[in-house]
């Protein structure tokens, strides 16, 4: 008879955040969009929560950052977060109604920024794991169809990678430059170690401002990675943000019609599901090989 190995922490060396085993989601499927900082990962989620929408399933959107920032191409404006409204209650969260931290957005979009601790104290994963508790007490998530956590920069802690432990699929946002690669590295690496004691698993890479795909594609190759869509580097992407609107609602063009193509070609994939790709990660000094510096 084989004895089943007692569970270990999922990295060595460090404090792990680990979810109550009471605040699973539920039947929604649930996407963790990660990336490199200023890759363009709120953009994508808010394009990508619109694609799902327009496939007629009902979204919920999750910013997970300090600057409170990834829905606003959604909602017209800056949100307040979950720990700001709880803040404001003295954290007894029985006093809140969903529309204090609950925001409807273009296309039904449900939308809701978790925020962050105040600068240089307390923990992410603690204001991610309030904030699926507070939508679970106000049943928000029971008739929801997806959910996208759309998490600030790389992963440089276990709080900040906190979401992994609710999704089923991590998506990965890159450039096809270094230092967007190394990034993926490193998330890469940190979607393994969760995928140790959790559910989620390797859902593909999302290449975005890229004219080409070459480096991504060298790297995947020896990683085991996919590209799952191609985002141009567009000018009409920038103009859509700067515009507090979703690539849906810009003014109708061959290449933007391209990209909402393309979105609502992830999403269709995404919903359809997608086997969990096994991807080993780089080690530093081999990235820098692999891609060309001595």
């Amino acid at each position: 008879m084989t004895t089943a190995l007692p569970k270990r922490a999922d990295g060595e060396g460090s404090v792990q955040v680990q979810m109550d085993p009471n605040l699973q989601i539920g039947k929604a499927k649930v996407f963790a969009v990660y990336g490199k900082g200023g890759i363009g990962k709120s953009t994508t989620s808010s394009n990508l929560s619109v694609a799902f929408s327009k496939l007629g399933k009902r979204v919920l959107q999750i910013g997970c950052d300090p600057k409170h920032d990834s829905t606003f191409t959604l909602t017209k404006q800056l949100m307040p977060t979950v720990i700001d409204v709880l803040e404001s209650v003295d954290f007894h969260s029985e006093e809140l109604r969903v529309e204090d931290f609950v925001y409807e957005g273009f296309n039904g979009v449900m939308c809701v920024e978790a925020g962050g601790p105040p600068a240089g104290t307390g923990c992410g994963g603690y204001v991610v794991g309030q904030t699926v508790k507070l939508l679970k007490e106000h049943h928000l998530l029971e008739d929801t169809d997806v959910v996208i956590f759309d998490v600030l920069g790389d992963v440089v802690c276990g709080g900040f990678a906190a979401p992994l432990q609710h999704a089923d699929r991590a998506l990965i946002v890159t450039a096809n430059d270094f230092n967007s690669i190394y990034a993926m590295n490193r998330i890469v690496a940190a979607i393994l170690a969760k995928s140790r004691n959790y559910d989620v698993r390797l859902g593909g890479v999302i290449a975005n401002r890229s004219a080409a795909t070459d480096q991504i594609d060298k790297f995947n190759a020896r990683v085991g990675l996919d590209v799952l869509a191609h985002l141009p580097d567009l000018d009409e992407i920038r103009r859509s943000r700067l515009s507090k609107c979703t690539l849906f609602e810009m003014e109708t063009t061959p290449a933007v019609e391209a990209v909402q193509d393309e979105y609502l070609r992830l999403a269709q994939i995404l919903w359809d599901g997608r086997d969990p790709l096994l991807a080993t990660p780089m080690k530093d000094r081999d990235i820098f090989d692999l891609l060309g510096f001595n």
